[in-house]
């Protein structure tokens, strides 16, 4: 990118589904009143109160159309004190839904609007594959290469889903090619094959159904040029034609999330601080695994974000 120094960048980073748990974003929440007031949004927009269903309501969060729009309001409710003491980011990315937080933090996309999104986005991937049908693995251990070959010597449809960080990707697909690629990557030597518990094979052409439908909701909504830019996870670069945020967008719930590229790309563009934004830690330990001399942050929670600040103000 033009313009970008060679060191002493900061990055943004997003949580994506599989990131929530019970009473997230509520410690903020009652100490910084555009936080709560970023809740207070989000429950206009969906109709429905997303700080009961984060706080009270463990079966509601973790159904797709609900964890989605609850992610995304945490993890912009926790930007907003961040924002408060003055942290600015030089480029932003998200790992899959997280990829709309990067858009709202960049002002890509306004929050209402994004927040109406993903539970319709949420609600399209969920119906896109009928239960049982679809599903998802964590392989440990094993090179890229060795993974799809795997996976495209299987009959029927899987392939790789997230490119996370060295030795982890997940596959997904059609639950007996799934099967049988989980027991053939074992025998080809990987440290450990994981069955993940999620509602479909997300991020294949298996979710073709769901992605017609949200380029549908995407056409009604603004989409902004922004001054902080931000890394697709589709192609793992920088998008510079603010018209394909949209197709980007559609793109993605089909196609692999480029993960462990996208933190390369950062890293070989100067970024030395990564600051997970939102619920768990689970990128900041995806960056670790990419590059541990890098100074690597998470903020979720009033002890997280007064440890950042401290580390932040004694380095800088």
């Amino acid at each position: 990118m033009k313009g970008m120094k060679d060191m002493g960048k900061t990055a943004f980073l997003f949580p994506g589904q599989g990131a929530q748990y019970l009473g997230m974003g509520k410690e903020i929440a009652n100490n910084y009143k555009s936080s709560k007031e970023i809740f207070q949004i989000a429950s206009e927009a969906l109709e429905l109160d997303i700080e009961e269903i984060c706080n009270e309501k463990e079966d509601v969060l973790n159904k797709t159309e609900y964890t989605q729009p609850a992610i995304l309001t945490t993890t912009i409710a926790i930007l907003e004190a961040v924002k408060e003491h003055g942290l600015e980011a030089d480029v932003v990315a998200g790992l899959s839904l997280g990829e709309y937080s990067a858009l709202v933090a960049n002002e890509t996309l306004d929050f209402r609007e994004a927040v109406s999104l993903v539970r319709k986005r949420g609600k399209y991937m969920e119906e896109a594959v009928p239960d049982g049908k679809g599903s998802m693995a964590a392989v440990l251990g094993l090179e890229p290469r060795k993974v799809e070959e795997i996976c495209d010597s299987v009959d029927g449809m899987v392939k790789p889903a997230n490119y996370n960080c060295p030795g982890q990707i997940v596959i997904a697909g059609e639950v007996e090619a799934l099967d049988t690629a989980c027991e053939k990557l074992e025998e080809a030597g990987a440290r450990r094959v994981i069955k993940l518990k999620v509602s479909g094979p997300f991020h294949t052409p298996m979710l073709n159904s769901a992605a017609e439908k949200l380029m549908k909701e995407l056409d009604k909504v603004n989409v902004k040029k922004s001054k902080i830019p931000y890394i697709t996870n589709v192609t793992a670069d920088y998008v510079d034609n603010y018209d394909d945020v949209k197709s980007y967008l559609t793109k993605q719930v089909i196609s692999p999330v480029r993960w462990e590229e996208t933190i390369n790309k950062m890293i070989d563009d100067g970024v030395d601080t990564f600051v997970e934004i939102g619920p768990g830690k689970t990128l900041s330990s995806f960056v670790k695994k990419v590059d541990k001399s890098k100074r690597i942050i998470n903020i979720q929670d009033m002890k997280s974000l007064d440890k950042a600040l401290k580390l932040i103000n004694k380095v800088d």
